[in-house]
């Protein structure tokens, strides 16, 4: 993504000559460069799907280390691609790391929640957030043209990947399996505990243990869900609501967009296009610092605090975002406040959704449903994220500047869900969570009949 796509055009164009003798037609090469950057979410829709399975299989911990095992087979790939002259090795690669991404980071954020204590729970989990955003910023600061991002070496930035799978293969066999997955999923108790002193140290936690025995008592030995499950079981039907809405939110709030349409903004401004992945680079590490900021705040603050006010912040710059891009013809310094308002919205985005999206997953489903769960918001994130990226040049096309409106809904529906429908799971074991989504459900189900029984008191008054 960070890559010139001129080099690894001419890298397609080129081993087509060495083969065939003569130039591949544009068209192709255009097409195969899509395949090359679409193919990547296909491997982590793929992977998400396999969350579920190999979580409950292998566990946490084996799961991490055998996904890194692909992460390193698909940056090899990768990176000998341009020594092998062969561009399929590109697009197999990219499968196999949209695989690792995909299952990788959802086994992640499991294995740091389940292992977290609850005070620090939300920053131990968002943690996973963070590193993402520092993964993206690492690879634009090794992309900029100084480093790595140049003709002669684009094929060992592809092969960057391979450092932080080599670095935790490395280092997971020092870490224990996850103590709530121990003791709830195995009912090992003894593997339970010495796992809690191995992560938190040698003390008595009598108090963390009853809990997941409490937890392990109200599912009742029932083995986890399947997404089929998941989705009709009744009891769960405010925790998907609030996944499905708040995930939505997210994507269609237009971070993605921004991303690429940022460019356009920072040229009209003036910056000179060698300059502008410069820029790009403050607004990584501008996500990267709101991020870490988020982890002194989620259990201070608390997740819907965060979220709501984000959201909101989120609708209102991307509303004054349309109107400036709509005027930025007519006053001169517009332009520059349209660079402002882009750092503005990627701060708050970093503040609010990107961090506290996968503590509330984890937090809001027990342990029989939480595989299943991060399958669904998978299957739901890479779904969504199709979707914006073959709509958007279309609304683009169409209204313009005002295609940012729509985001700005998606925003503020979010922050109205968010504030009204969600209650804070800071400090809160599970199984309270749980039963805080319980009390919803149940006050929804006595609201239905009261307006069924209503409604044939008035019939039968009628008749």
């Amino acid at each position: 993504y960070f890559i010139n796509l001129q080099y690894i055009q001419d890298f397609i164009n080129g081993s087509w000559v060495a083969r065939y003798g003569k130039p591949m037609e544009e068209r192709s090469v255009k097409l195969i460069w899509s395949a090359i950057v679409s193919v990547y979410s296909i491997g982590g829709l793929f992977g998400s799907l396999s969350v579920g399975y190999f979580t409950i299989k292998y566990g946490r911990k084996k799961c991490m280390f055998y996904n890194n095992i692909i992460a390193l087979a698909a940056a090899v790939i990768m990176g000998c691609s341009r020594k092998a002259n062969s561009f399929e090795m590109i697009l197999v690669g990219r499968v196999l790391y949209g695989f690792s991404a995909g299952l990788g980071a959802n086994v992640h954020a499991i294995y740091l929640g389940e292992s977290a204590p609850r005070k620090i729970r939300g920053i131990v989990t968002m943690s996973a957030a963070t590193f993402h955003s520092m993964g993206k910023w690492s690879g634009q600061f090794f992309g900029l043209s100084e480093v790595l991002g140049h003709e002669d070496l684009w094929h060992f930035l592809l092969a960057f990947a391979s450092i932080p799978a080599v670095i935790q293969l490395i280092s997971l066999p020092f870490f224990p399996e996850a103590p709530r997955y121990l003791l709830i999923d195995k009912g090992n108790q003894e593997m339970c505990n010495k796992a809690l002193q191995k992560l938190w140290g040698r003390k008595d936690f009598k108090a963390e243990i009853e809990e997941m025995l409490e937890e392990q008592a109200a599912i009742k030995g029932e083995k986890p869900k399947s997404v089929w499950e998941l989705l009709r079981d009744r009891s769960l039907r405010w925790q998907l609501i609030t996944m499905v809405v708040t995930l939505t939110a997210i994507q269609f709030s237009g971070v993605s967009i921004i991303s690429s349409y940022a460019f356009e903004v920072f040229r009209e401004a003036g910056i000179p296009d060698l300059k502008i992945c410069y820029v790009t680079l403050g607004v990584g590490a501008t996500e990267v610092f709101t991020s870490i900021t988020c982890g002194f705040l989620i259990d201070n603050i608390g997740r819907r605090a965060l979220l709501w006010r984000a959201f909101s912040c989120m609708a209102s710059t991307m509303a004054l975002l349309t109107v400036t891009l709509y005027l930025k013809d007519t006053i001169s310094w517009l332009p520059y406040f349209n660079i402002f308002l882009i750092f503005i919205f990627i701060m708050f985005y970093g503040l609010g959704p990107a961090s506290v999206i996968l503590p509330l997953c984890l937090e809001i489903f027990i342990q029989s449903s939480r595989p299943a769960a991060f399958v669904f918001t998978g299957i739901l994130k890479w779904t969504e994220f199709a979707v914006i990226g073959m709509a958007f040049p279309f609304l683009l096309a169409e209204l313009k500047n005002f295609s940012f409106l729509i985001f700005c809904g998606f925003c503020l529906c979010g922050a109205l869900f968010v504030f009204f429908m969600v209650p804070e799971t800071k400090g809160k074991t599970m199984l309270e969570i749980s039963e805080e989504f319980n009390r919803i459900n149940i006050c929804r189900l006595f609201c239905r009949k009261d307006t069924q029984n209503h409604g044939e008191t008035i019939l039968a008054t009628r008749l």
